[in-house]
């Protein structure tokens, strides 16, 4: 089964909470969402390979450990995951950036895939899907099953916030996913939004309702 990293550092819990706050501005909530990706992805990198490779000082020749290529992959889930991707580049800019676009079928309530545009080599990158909110876990679960039907392997899901039940139901479908969450909340309501939550990420990134 995936672990799951629920994030205890004092920023990304401050800074979670401005989020939250409903008269956060547009642009104070894009800074803050790229701030707290930065801050995750310290952690959720933490397993990058390394290799030794000598380098040059001022003063000699030395050995040193570097990364083992940077064979990551970014993947949004569109649109509100476009805002994690700022933050993570600014940690790894030679990842490669995917993005993946679902909608609900209103017949059948389930994800249908719109958009999906992946690295080629995808099958050998460290893959890391985005999206702000893990609610009933639909469209996470959905997208890394079509990144998987593409060659897919290693995957981590990262979110600001979730609810216990999009948790479960991805561990359910994708047991070899490892999740990093900012905050873990208390449940979802009558419409499927996390409470307490933070609204709409896509609608408070972008200013649209």
């Amino acid at each position: 089964m995936g672990k799951v990293y629920v994030f205890d550092h004092p920023l990304i819990q401050h800074k979670t909470a401005l989020m939250r706050q409903k008269d956060t501005s547009v642009k104070d909530f894009r800074e803050l969402a790229k701030e707290v990706a930065m801050l995750m992805g310290f952690e959720a990198t933490r397993n990058l390979p390394l290799e030794t490779v000598e380098i040059e000082t001022p003063m000699c020749k030395t050995n040193m450990k570097m990364l083992k290529g940077e064979d990551i992959a970014i993947i949004p889930i569109l649109r509100a995951g476009l805002g994690f991707v700022d933050g993570m580049l600014a940690l790894v800019p030679n990842a490669k950036v995917g993005h993946i676009g679902l909608y609900r079928d209103p017949e059948t309530h389930t994800p249908v895939e719109y958009y999906c545009k992946l690295p080629i080599d995808i099958e050998k990158r460290q893959i890391l899907v985005v999206d702000p909110m893990l609610a009933t876990g639909g469209s996470a679960v959905a997208a890394i099953e079509f990144i998987k039907q593409r060659g897919g392997k290693n995957i981590t899901f990262m979110c600001f916030i979730a609810a216990p039940e999009g948790i479960e139901a991805l561990q359910k479908a994708h047991p070899d996913v490892d999740i990093f969450v900012a905050a873990k909340d208390e449940k979802l309501n009558e419409n499927a939004y996390i409470l307490p939550g933070l609204g709409d990420a896509g609608d408070r990134l972008y200013g649209t309702k």
